[in-house]
């Protein structure tokens, strides 16, 4: 019979230390069916019913995983987010895509400093987790090439985007993609991928202090006249509008 390993050892004896510490303060972990349906409707991208479910399981106690409060909630977090992103995949969305957003907000927990920021985060998790899935079916036209260019915009949406670049990417020529996107999609690609830029900048306008001009240029516009004629024809409405009805 082989013998139990000091590693193996250790973990037994942190195993019956957390139990007998949960024992003695009358903890008990979440509800698992409370977990697995907040799991449910991140899956099935029904927000109300998501942010519903978070908002019962933070009702109740959460579990100790650092000696520090601020450190043990961040933990938690992280852990509420790895789930995040396996429901979303599960809903389809490419793992990049998921572990990319959930990468993101890891180092948002990390770099908070204070509780009720961290708990303020675990919502907007739930939003943008749920986004991306609500993006995957919006994107999925049930073409590979087209899907693979729209997939390709959403990952490099801060990035310059060319027609040329993206059918590389693709592995097809620009007039062959630029038709195919047009037929699929109803909208031509550079069309497409401004209306992404403005919808995605929606995000700055509402949860930053930065100018129209820094938000202009983080998603390439050349300046803030263009990005502000482009948003209220996307919108109508210009974005210093959008923000003053977001306050």
């Amino acid at each position: 019979m082989q013998k139990t390993s000091s590693i193996q050892k250790s973990v037994i004896q942190d195993f019956l230390k957390a139990r007998k510490d949960n024992e003695e303060s009358l903890f008990t972990h979440p509800n698992y069916r409370l977990e697995r349906e907040l799991l449910y409707w991140v899956e099935k991208a029904d927000e109300a019913k998501a942010q519903e479910l978070l908002q019962q399981i933070n009702e109740l106690d959460r579990a100790t995983l650092a000696h520090i409060p601020l450190r043990s909630l961040k933990n938690s977090l992280i852990c509420s987010c790895t789930l995040f992103a396996r429901a979303t995949i599960r809903a389809g969305v490419p793992p990049e895509h998921a572990f990319d957003l959930s990468d993101v907000f890891i180092r948002r927990v990390e770099n908070t400093p204070d509780s009720e920021g961290v708990r303020k985060l675990e919502y907007e998790m739930v939003h943008y987790f749920i986004q991306a899935v609500e993006d995957y079916r919006k994107s999925a036209y049930h073409n590979e090439i087209v899907d693979r260019a729209v997939q390709y915009i959403h990952d490099h949406i801060l990035q310059p985007l060319t027609l040329k670049e993206i059918a590389i990417e693709t592995n097809v020529s620009a007039n062959y993609l630029s038709a195919m996107f047009y037929k699929v999609v109803g909208v031509h690609l550079k069309t497409y991928i401004n209306h992404k830029k403005i919808d995605e900048s929606k995000y700055f306008l509402r949860h930053t202090d930065s100018s129209l001009l820094d938000i202009a240029l983080l998603f390439g516009f050349c300046n803030q006249s263009h990005y502000t004629s482009l948003f209220k024809r996307f919108t109508g409405m210009t974005p210093r509008k959008f923000k003053e009805k977001m306050l």
